[in-house]
């Protein structure tokens, strides 16, 4: 009686591990317990000090703000650009950048100078793509990293003021960035540009040379992708793993597959000028990519870097610790977003041509001081990276969660 319910037990454990292992066999993940995450402790101060004061939406929250309709877009496009075109305005006085619009290939620019250019990057220029989602940052509101890396790298940059749905989806986007680069090419060699992006920007800015190298247009001489939205399909590791730690972006679900199917209307989410990480890099020029241990799209990052190096492109991958997604940006005063910028600078005088006088062997520097506190805060100091203000008082360009 005994050994037959010993027995009995056993074989219901059996049909019970058959059936768990199918079950995984079909929906091959597991439960995570619920826990708290703490500020990131190797971290900048100010970067710690900017994420307790600004944490993560809930990710029930976060899952509920994508707009109903195209109206809705709009006006969540223009709500969050009044904000973030001030900041920048506000920032570029400050930092003595100007801002300056125009056309080139029929496409509305911005032309973005510091007052105190970079004799190393005096015959170079970046092609910068705002991120956004695909949807924000029109305007001046996307020259939020222009402002810094102008200033930061004494490089001038060209934002391109793309067209965006839900009045323009693709490839209207790609359409400008691949005029403006042509009209580039009637008079400068390709190998004085750099072509980047932040977010959206960064997978626009990699679709963009999917595109010329399959039209056979030279390649520019190097590219920067910051957390680069690489694919628009919630695919990879960090899109589940970071979902609720990034306090930016905080999940796919929402706002982002909302705007990545606007944006593609109705096109394949997989092809690759809209997920640029499927495509082919053989050949692509030196990359410079960024992320951060909190970013949403860490793995993107990731998995671009792997497939450039797969294909025998230089690429240097730089995770920083605590980052979420566009902390760079939205924490310019931290030590990391300097640091971002300073190597960044020192990548590009490597690999962009100088037609004149050599330009690589120049000490690259960062003029300071670049913000001016409004009011005297405590500051902190870490070696080799200046002094950085509060984040109260430092430039902390645009808060929103639309900055992918």
């Amino acid at each position: 009686m005994g050994a037959g319910f010993r027995l009995g037990l056993g074989s219901m454990a059996g049909l019970g591990l058959i059936a768990a292992v199918a079950l995984w066999a079909r929906d091959p993940g597991w439960p995570v317990p619920a826990r708290n995450i703490p500020l990131p402790d190797a971290a900048s101060q100010v970067l710690r000090t900017a994420v307790q004061r600004r944490p993560p939406y809930k990710v029930a929250k976060a899952r509920r703000r994508a707009p109903a309709d195209s109206d809705a877009w709009l006006r969540k496009r223009r709500r969050f650009a009044a904000s973030a075109t001030k900041a920048v305005l506000k920032t570029a006085a400050r930092l003595s950048v100007t801002l300056e619009p125009g056309r080139l290939g029929g496409v509305h620019v911005y032309s973005v100078k510091s007052t105190w250019p970079a004799p190393e990057h005096r015959e170079h220029l970046l092609v910068y793509l705002h991120g956004g989602t695909y949807v924000f940052n029109a305007g001046v509101a996307g020259l939020k990293e222009p402002v810094l890396i102008a200033r930061r790298l004494g490089i001038p940059v060209l934002a391109v003021d793309y067209r965006m749905p839900p009045e323009h989806p693709f490839p209207a986007a790609l359409d400008d960035a691949l005029a403006v680069y042509r009209a580039l090419l009637r008079d400068r060699d390709p190998l004085t540009l750099a072509v980047g992006g932040s977010s959206a920007g960064g997978g626009l800015a990699m679709a963009l040379l999917h595109r010329v190298k399959a039209l056979g247009l030279p390649l520019p001489g190097a590219l920067y992708l910051a957390m680069p939205w690489a694919d628009l399909t919630k695919t990879g590791d960090s899109l589940w793993i970071n979902e609720g730690v990034d306090r930016t972006l905080v999940t796919y679900d929402g706002m982002l597959e909302a705007a990545a199917r606007l944006y593609a209307d109705g096109h394949d989410l997989r092809e690759v000028l809209l997920s640029p990480v499927y495509g082919d890099f053989t050949g692509f020029p030196p990359t410079y990519l960024v992320t951060g241990t909190r970013d949403l799209f860490l793995s993107h990052t990731v998995r671009v870097h792997r497939r450039l190096r797969e294909a025998g492109v230089e690429a240097e991958l730089n995770v920083y610790e605590g980052l979420s997604h566009g902390d760079h940006v939205r924490v310019a005063d931290a030590p990391e977003s300097r640091q971002i910028h300073r190597e960044l600078g020192a990548f590009l005088v490597r690999h962009l041509r100088c037609v004149g006088l050599p330009c690589a062997g120049g000490q690259h520097r960062i003029p300071g001081p670049e913000v001016v506190p409004t009011r005297a805060r405590t500051t902190v100091t870490e070696p080799g990276l200046g002094t950085a203000s509060d984040p109260q008082d430092a430039m902390v360009l645009h808060e929103g969660q639309e900055t992918g």
